[in-house]
């Protein structure tokens, strides 16, 4: 892709897309927040994931948002343009957009606009797979939609009031949409209720056995289930696209130094700007973070972006409460590393703000540092296990 300059537009190649899939624009707008992706790359990505062909992008700078058109009326005028060349049918924001600035956009525009949120809420839509996970990507999208009733229904402008239409266009149907979200996401919560008491009723049982529960967590597509499969010879769903798996798989780990068997699970990734919705409505997944004994932070050790997604990664952490659950950081994919970015050793510490983390460099493709991981999963349970006076042999399945 081509770096989109300040102010301007930077077209993509156009063989890189399929005219068979609907074209979008994303847009950027930078406040002088840090991290900023000026070249909206994985916004790019988000879109291409969820199924749009990106024909161009846009990024300027402003100090603030404009309350009406979020970008102002200039540069809004300019995306206009855009669209009309390029037949776009959707433009699509890097930051959140409020229903009235998203409504004003898509009069002024005359196309759909939506922002990251829903292009996310979009993809964990195609994503998931078990009853769980279909019902905890609907509870997110109710919520979003529940705050966009203004903008989603073109019949409340046909809806009038009584005797003199007083009251107002739209009026009693936004109310009885209202009515209806609200409805639904009770009935949703209900059931992800009773899956979450379920979930923790499998967690007792653990705990009661004594197993030592493992959970690896990171930013999406870092490698969580590839490196999964090559630690359990599971056949759990991995590829190298964005949010690739969502529904939690737990397996048992076998370590024969410890001589005794582990629980590691899979989790859903994480990403910047992770809808607050989102994390809400998978607190039941994201609970096995929380009750875990140790935390696998993978990281993609070949990425350009390795401070910035591993503290978006503990930002999400803390929010469920898992911040203070022990961690071994796995750098992922070094044999993607150039010769000069190697490490010297596959096996260190790293300090990360102010606590001195285990490091492990791994290649969950080639196989490359496992059996290190490996054992330092063995001196965690054997660390655990010394502290809690519980004999190995004890705790076997």
């Amino acid at each position: 892709m081509n770096r989109a300059r300040e102010g301007a537009v930077s077209p993509l190649n156009p063989e890189d897309a399929s005219p068979q899939t609907p074209a979008a624009i994303v847009v950027g707008v930078d406040f002088g927040e840090p991290g900023f992706d000026a070249e909206l790359a994985e916004l790019s990505l988000l879109a291409e994931t969820a199924g749009f062909r990106v024909v161009d992008r846009v990024v300027c700078k402003r100090r603030a948002p404009d309350p009406a058109l979020f970008l102002g009326s200039g540069k809004a005028e300019e995306v206009k343009a855009l669209v009309a060349m390029h037949q776009a049918s959707e433009v699509l924001f890097d930051q959140a957009l409020s229903p009235a600035q998203q409504r004003n956009l898509e009069r002024f525009l005359g196309v759909a606009v939506n922002d990251r949120t829903l292009v996310i809420l979009e993809i964990f839509a195609q994503r998931a797979r078990s009853h769980e996970g279909k019902l905890q990507v609907e509870l997110a999208r109710l919520q979003y939609l529940s705050t966009r009733l203004v903008r989603r229904w073109s019949h409340l402008e046909r809806q009038r009031g009584g005797v003199g239409h007083r009251g107002g266009p739209g009026e009693t149907q936004i109310e009885l949409d209202r009515r209806m979200l609200t409805d639904a996401i009770k009935r949703i919560k209900d059931k992800l209720s009773k899956v979450k008491q379920q979930r923790q009723t499998q967690r007792r049982q653990r705990q009661r056995r004594g197993t030592f529960s493992i959970s690896i967590v990171g930013y999406t597509n870092a490698g969580k289930s590839t490196l999964f499969n090559a630690l359990v010879k599971a056949r759990a769903y991995a590829a190298n696209q964005l949010f690739a798996t969502l529904d939690t798989t737990t397996r048992e780990l076998y370590l024969s130094q410890a001589q005794r068997s582990v629980s590691i699970s899979d989790t859903v990734g994480f990403i910047r700007d992770l809808p607050h919705g989102l994390v809400e409505a998978f607190s039941a997944t994201l609970q096995e973070s929380v009750d875990a004994d140790l935390l696998l932070h993978v990281v993609d050790a070949a990425g350009d972006a390795v401070p910035e997604q591993m503290q978006e990664v503990q930002q999400v952490l803390t929010e469920i409460g898992a911040a203070d659950v022990p961690q071994l950081m796995v750098f992922n994919k070094v044999d993607a590393l150039a010769d000069d970015r190697r490490p010297a050793v596959l096996q260190d510490t790293m300090d990360v703000d102010g606590d001195m983390r285990q490091r492990v460099f791994v290649s969950a493709t080639t196989g490359e540092g496992l059996d290190a991981l490996r054992q330092a999963l063995v001196d965690a349970v054997m660390v655990r296990d010394a502290a809690s006076g519980v004999q190995a042999s004890e705790q076997d399945w």
